[in-house]
């Protein structure tokens, strides 16, 4: 149950089209399901406005299958991260209306609508196309979380003109995400460019010595560029709730400036 339907119920409740003891039996399911082997976190959408996300890495199919369709219960939005084709392939079959985007290695299925979190716009910028997968799981996100984003995508360091080309739209952005690897000195240069919030997200691709994201980790945590915010390797999905996060928060400020 996400803010939406509890203030419908509410309502309901106050026309008097509702009588108490349903409106308690809908709220009984708060704020949790026992499973036996998850509690799922009905209340979760409610508190951050966004339902909970499954994790499939790690997860028997079985698992994400039940967590999904508890969630899709109640008509919250799914989303399932880091899946791979076989489950996705069986989450199709369980539960109706589900989407795989391989790309992204994610399942979504949509039954509320999303809305436009704010009318500022994301910049998704990757370095090179084998940081795709972490950008696309990362647009995938976004996308659930009513982000409106562009992507900015192949434009690395060892070709700075193709990032150079596309200034413009770095500007205008509200936020921008750059996802690298190497040695991840993309998310300086876009840091010496922009004046709003920068995320950026080490990814494991690199040889040797880039210890599968740990160097690009650690350019990315000493950037030179003052402000740099730096997630998890590969952690495209933790950029975009942050970037979600920095939306939400500046759209509660401008409400109350308005007030």
């Amino acid at each position: 149950m996400d803010e939406s339907r509890l203030r419908e119920l509410l309502a309901r409740v106050k026309g008097g089209g509702t009588p108490i003891d349903d409106a308690v039996a809908e709220l009984r399911q708060l704020p949790f399901a026992d499973l036996g082997f998850a509690m799922v976190d009905h209340h979760r959408a409610i508190r951050q406005g966004v339902p909970e996300v499954i994790l499939g890495e790690g997860k028997s199919t079985a698992q994400i299958v039940a967590i999904a369709k508890e969630l899709a219960r109640l008509g919250q939005n799914v989303l399932v991260t880091r899946i791979d084709a076989d489950k996705a392939d069986a989450l199709k079959r369980e539960v109706p209306g589900v989407e795989h985007a391989p790309a992204a290695r994610t399942c979504a299925l949509v039954q509320s609508p999303i809305a436009p979190l704010s009318e500022a716009k994301v910049a998704l910028v990757s370095a090179g196309t084998s940081d795709l997968p972490v950008a696309e799981e990362c647009a995938e996100t976004m996308r659930m979380l009513g982000v409106t984003f562009e992507r900015v995508f192949d434009v690395g360091v060892a070709g700075i003109h193709r990032l150079l080309h596309r200034r413009p739209l770095l500007e205008d952005a509200g936020v921008v995400i750059v996802i690298a690897g190497m040695e991840g000195a993309l998310a300086s240069v876009v840091g010496g460019l922009v004046d709003v919030p920068v995320i950026a997200v080490p990814t494991s691709v690199g040889y040797g010595a880039a210890f599968n994201g740990l160097a690009a980790l650690l350019g990315m945590m000493t950037s030179c560029a003052s402000g740099v915010t730096v997630c998890n390797i590969d952690n495209g999905f933790g950029a975009a709730f942050a970037a979600a996060r920095i939306l939400r928060g500046r759209g509660k400020i401008e409400k109350r400036v308005k007030a």
